[in-house]
């Protein structure tokens, strides 16, 4: 019998391993300009860079979007990458790196609530179970951050708006049948995204505080190329297959951001951690089965 592990496993455990850095180099990122300005440097750049090399170097056979698909990009721009990466970084500099991984663990929560609601697909009860050892797992690992973190009300709200977008973003995506390769998907809605959030940053932004020093570029390489190109390139594969299942790997997000904050912020790994990880990797095993 041939494996599944090359085709289903390797992708997932990739995003959820560049998918959580994004905490982290986000943080280091917002020490230097203003959260929004990071957003926006990033989103133009890595949009050009894909489009550019998605119609150029690599002569994409898909055509232009038409007048419905740039609508529908336009949709799903606002709600994957305006919205929802604009309150990530917003709420990063008043949460702590660690919470901002965590919350990507509530994402399948909602995916599952809408994929119900838009999708008519009720979860397996397999999924809930994955589902309910998930959340257990990351509540045990993440408890003693907790206790530790600092947060303001105002940043885990904007965290929350932002976790409900995404969802919406994730069950949108799965409706629609995409003529469009995921390469020509990712670039134009990353563009897009930062085309509707530049008048927010344009009017409340602090530029005469920016400091576009080697930590703003090294934070803007890297969300650019393993974040927003590497990353969303393997979500978008995992989506196509099933949004519920993909969500089940948001639950590895905070287990690998909990190494990257103890190998780059000298947070600690505990007990917690360990107990909490095998939950996660428990609800995983038993979301995937058929």
């Amino acid at each position: 019998m041939k494996s599944r592990f090359p085709t289903g496993m390797v992708p997932g455990l990739l995003f959820a391993a560049l998918w959580a850095s994004a905490a982290v180099a986000t943080k280091f990122g917002v020490q230097s300009v203003h959260p929004l300005i990071l957003a926006n440097v990033r989103f133009f750049i890595a949009g050009t860079f894909m489009l550019l090399f998605a119609y150029g170097a690599q002569r994409s056979k898909s055509a232009w979007p038409t007048p419905t698909e740039f609508q529908q990009l336009a949709i799903f721009a606002l709600l994957n990458t305006t919205i929802y990466l604009g309150a990530f970084v917003l709420a990063l500099k008043e949460v702590s790196a660690g919470i901002g991984s965590l919350s990507t663990a509530t994402n399948p929560l909602f995916i599952a609530l809408l994929s119900a609601l838009w999708l008519r697909r009720l979860p397996r009860r397999n999924e809930i179970g994955g589902l309910a050892l998930g959340v257990l797992g990351v509540g045990l690992a993440t408890y003693p951050l907790l206790q530790d973190a600092h947060a303001t009300v105002r940043g885990l709200l904007i965290l929350l708006v932002g976790m409900i977008s995404v969802s919406a973003a994730t069950v949108y995506y799965a409706r629609i049948e995409w003529r469009l390769s995921n390469l020509v998907i990712n670039g134009w809605q990353v563009l897009l995204g930062g085309l509707l959030l530049l008048p927010f940053t344009l009017g409340f932004a602090d530029f005469s505080a920016s400091h576009f020093d080697g930590r703003f570029w090294a934070s803007l390489l890297w969300l650019i190329l393993p974040v927003s190109v590497a990353a969303l390139q393997l979500w978008f594969h995992l989506v196509r297959q099933d949004p519920v299942r993909a969500s089940l790997w948001l639950f590895l997000c905070p287990i690998f951001g909990f190494i990257y904050s103890y190998l780059l912020m000298d947070e600690p790994i505990t007990g917690y951690t360990v107990a909490g990880t095998g939950l996660v990797i428990g609800g995983l095993w038993l979301g995937r089965k058929a």
